[in-house]
């Protein structure tokens, strides 16, 4: 398929997870198989030497490094992938991580947690695509109009991000558990339709709960260019995380996969672990240091955890103190593969149920 001037074999992006689970191993074999990978900006630095002491110039020193990696290894095949990174409108330093992300060559920037309304002002004029991600009609609309009237562009493609996905979640967590948000099918056919109100040609990706390539299929026939898929991916022998994290998908059960509450306010779904267990217990685990990596973050006594520090600790392999996100799917993960085997197994089972009409 074509976005712009990019060109993609697969209609697949690998979903951005930090910290430190989607970095340059994972997302330079996901784009060398013409899929597109992306490297999660958050914290990109956290196993360098100075990252505690210097966490600005060892985090845009590694996001660097790692978008130059990944695109090193995409080049060695002939399959036409593409390198992404993943920068969330709540990390500190975004504008920096924007232009590290484009002066390095990444693709596209994608980005959440908030409306990035300003992403334009790093990516246009550039080599590098904007991918906002929403979780509604009127989040894209919003971003439409705003691109539109500051700088004359639309974006270049969308995500729409479910309430089944992992990790941090824009809906509110009553109706996440109470099962009162909008599906999928809901968003998309609503992102669609402000799409064609515009005259515009952006192409949507669906993310949140997508599995296989009969959930693909299922998206494209209803108007998806394709889909966004994460949680599969830490199970693969290429990926970033430690054995320990891979290994905590493959035995989640679906009574492990649980809604929290992250520090930052937001609900975020996780598997259970011994720390979410010592939380429910009322213990409470301030950051020593805190190295300011999300403005969302009050950074005071008020917060239970630090969560840079446990998602830290879980890319690591510490399981007792670890926060392990993972999608609402996790269960159904069942082993590790390498991502030729996954990317293959998704798109045979996504021709066989596509629909040609």
């Amino acid at each position: 398929m074509q976005i712009k001037d990019k060109v993609l074999d697969v209609p697949v992006i690998q979903g951005g997870m930090g910290v430190g689970v989607s970095l340059s191993s994972l997302a330079g074999a996901v784009a060398a198989n013409g899929a597109c990978g992306v490297i999660s900006s958050v914290n990109a630095g956290y196993d360098e030497q100075d990252f505690k002491s210097s966490p600005f110039k060892a985090n845009l020193r590694a996001l660097d490094y790692h978008i130059k990696r990944a695109k090193q290894i995409a080049a060695e095949s002939t399959k036409k992938g593409l390198v992404a990174v993943n920068i969330m409108t709540a990390v500190s330093h975004y504008e920096e991580s924007c232009k590290t992300a484009v002066s390095a060559g990444a693709d596209i920037i994608i980005s959440g947690a908030g409306l990035p309304l300003n992403l334009p002002q790093f990516t246009k004029g550039t080599d590098t695509l904007a991918a906002p991600i929403v979780s509604s009609g009127r989040a894209a609309r919003i971003i439409m109009k705003t691109y539109k009237k500051h700088y004359d562009v639309y974006p270049d493609m969308f995500i729409i991000e479910g309430s089944m996905a992992g990790g941090h979640l824009g809906f509110g967590a009553d109706d996440i558990t109470q099962g009162k948000t909008q599906s999928n099918d809901e968003i998309l056919s609503d992102v669609l339709a402000v799409i064609e109100e515009s005259g515009a040609d952006i192409p949507v990706f669906v993310a949140g709960g997508v599995f296989d390539g009969k959930d693909m299929a299922h998206y494209v026939n209803k108007g998806a260019a394709g889909v966004q898929i994460a949680t599969r991916f830490i199970a693969t022998n290429e990926c970033d995380a430690s054995d320990t994290f891979k290994q905590a998908v493959v035995n989640a059960k679906r009574e492990d996969i649980r809604i929290i509450k992250s520090p930052v306010g937001m609900p975020a779904r996780a598997i259970n672990s011994p720390l979410l267990e010592r939380l429910d217990a009322g213990e409470t685990f301030t950051a020593r240091k805190c190295n300011g990596c999300l403005t969302a973050c009050k950074k005071d006594d008020s917060i239970p955890y630090c969560i840079s520090r446990a998602l830290i600790a879980a890319v690591k392999g510490d399981w007792d103190n670890g926060l392990f996100f993972a999608g609402s799917n996790a269960d159904r993960v069942d082993r590790i593969m390498s991502v030729q085997e996954l990317i293959n197994e998704i798109m045979t089972d996504y021709r066989l149920n596509k629909s040609d009409i």
